[in-house]
């Protein structure tokens, strides 16, 4: 990285999130940016899960992008390895490599009010962009819970996003610790190789037949020779899920027949009673994400499976003790338990207009206009903020309705001209939120009676969009100019001093801006 390196756009992360922002900036003629990754390679997500098993529950067709489809999905649901091998090419075919600086871990990000811009400090460097897009990610740091003894398990310990490929699980004794949709792939990959498997289960999930079989070489010849076919394929998946967005959203009562069916996939393979039993949820399906697979089940029922109906609450040396008092000796912990959703790490780095990072600014919950900007942090957006995933459909069509916005953004402070920049006004912020909150009470997954990973620490839904994604798209094709304020930076007076902001700005939340040496002006939209 060039020292004292500006660009007018960073970009951070490099999934689906960070590559598509990319790909929109080479489409609308901006090449001036760079793509921060802290690894050394592609697809966020995808390339970190490499887990046995790893896979996607959104059709193929569905879970690509619209401008980068492929007629060549071996599958009707993808597994990991072809997910990240269509993100490489996405990378290549748009010639996205020479903006990406790998490992690149960004490590402080600053707002500068006196030059209107970001300062960016990374491990490779320090750079400076005029607009910052950050595509973390929520799933990108996983949370493996703070258990008393974890620390002198003498065996092996890691987490499904970071599997050790090197530890062979041949004859082991292995405790499963979560029921996500992580762990019930896991769980039938390598039920077959271990010598006993124990499942701790602190909630059981919902499981749907995973409908999944081989595209066949006419289907992909088809696809090739008439794109067409494609699209309405694709169109076809995408309407079903539409529809379904209602009983999610309006009438979770409708979910009941879906319950039964989850439920006839269990009796199928399970037929003990009591262990049926600890596997049926009593909570109303959707209030969790409803996980697809057509193998758990079978595995569980296997003899050397074991369920405990309790999370793990202990370890002593080589035994895991559930909350229930079961124990197990075991070689090897694996933690299927999930990502820092609502706590982004990220948003302990970066630093706003007021002096207070992101995770202060979101101490109360998090919130965005429309999903991705945040009050005091000008020319700062975040793909899949708050508010912005799904519970039923592709994430991808949510990123690409954030990109119109960030192209629409980008457009805006070209109007503007010059050193400008945009910052989301509180007031539209908290209409937005309030508008987001107000739909969410009936959904199921306030309703549910259920404890998700939807939910924050203080029981608010900070992470689903209650709606349709055509309401979705609507809601972020234009940036609202009245929802932000203006601030530019001042021109030069010959003979006099710049200003010097000679203190600290005032925090966020305090009612104040910053002061008048801070070298910025803000303006009301028109």
């Amino acid at each position: 990285m060039a020292e004292h390196e500006h660009v007018r756009v960073a970009v951070i992360g490099s999934g689906f999130g960070g590559l598509g922002a990319a790909v929109r900036l080479r489409r609308e003629g901006i090449t001036d940016f760079v793509v921060l990754e802290r690894a050394d390679s592609v697809g966020g997500t995808w390339r970190d899960n490499s887990y046995p098993g790893c896979a996607c529950d959104v059709p193929s067709h569905l879970y690509s992008f619209s401008f980068a489809p492929n007629p060549d999905w071996p599958r009707t649901f993808s597994g990991q390895r072809h997910i990240r091998a269509y993100l490489e090419h996405v990378t290549d075919l748009f010639g996205l490599r020479p903006h990406i600086r790998f490992g690149s871990e960004v490590t402080l990000m600053t707002w500068d009010g006196d030059h209107l811009r970001w300062t960016i400090e990374t491990s490779r460097g320090t750079l400076t962009a005029d607009v910052v897009v950050s595509a973390t990610g929520p799933l990108s740091d996983p949370k493996i819970p703070e258990i008393p003894g974890l620390e002198s398990f003498p065996g092996k310990v890691f987490h499904s996003a970071r599997w050790d490929h090197d530890y062979d699980l041949r004859g082991k004794r292995v405790a499963m610790v979560g029921t996500g949709a992580s762990a019930i792939q896991i769980v039938p990959a390598i039920q077959p190789r271990v010598g006993r498997l124990t499942l701790l289960q602190r909630t059981p999930p919902w499981v749907m037949p995973r409908v999944d079989r081989a595209i066949s070489g006419a289907e992909r010849w088809l696809h090739r020779r008439l794109p067409v076919t494609a699209q309405a394929r694709r169109g076809l998946l995408w309407g079903i899920r539409e529809l379904q967005v209602q009983a999610f959203t309006k009438h979770p009562d409708e979910l009941g027949l879906v319950e039964q069916l989850a439920k006839r996939n269990m009796a199928r393979a399970i037929k003990d009673p009591a262990l049926r039993a600890k596997l049926t949820p009593d909570y109303r399906i959707g209030c969790k994400r409803i996980l697809l697979s057509s193998e758990y089940y079978p595995a569980l029922a296997k003899p050397n499976v074991d369920v405990v109906a309790a999370g793990l609450s202990e370890i002593r040396g080589s035994t895991v003790v559930a909350a229930d008092g079961t124990e197990a000796e075991v070689d090897a912990i694996i933690f299927g338990t999930g990502f820092h959703v609502t706590d982004m790490p990220i948003a302990e780095r970066v630093v706003g207009a007021g002096g207070s990072t992101l995770a202060e600014s979101w101490k109360d919950g998090m919130q965005a206009l429309r999903g991705g900007s945040a009050a005091g942090f000008p020319n700062f957006l975040t793909i899949i903020g708050p508010n912005t995933g799904l519970g039923n459909s592709s994430m991808i069509l949510m990123i690409e309705s954030q990109l119109n916005y960030l192209a629409d953004y980008l457009r805006q402070l070209d109007v503007l001209g010059g050193h400008t920049a945009l910052d989301a006004r509180p007031s539209a912020v908290a209409a937005w939120n309030r508008k987001v909150q107000e739909r969410m009470k009936r959904t199921v997954w306030n309703t549910g009676g259920c404890t998700s990973w939807y939910l924050d620490a203080s029981g608010r839904n900070t992470t689903v969009w209650p709606g349709t994604t055509t309401e979705f798209r609507r809601a972020t094709r234009r940036v609202d100019l009245a929802e932000y304020e203006v601030i530019r930076k001042p021109a030069p007076v010959p003979g006099r001093e710049p200003a010097v902001d000679s203190g600290r700005t005032p925090a966020a939340g305090s009612g104040q801006r910053p002061a008048a040496g801070s070298g910025q002006q803000r303006e009301a939209a028109a």
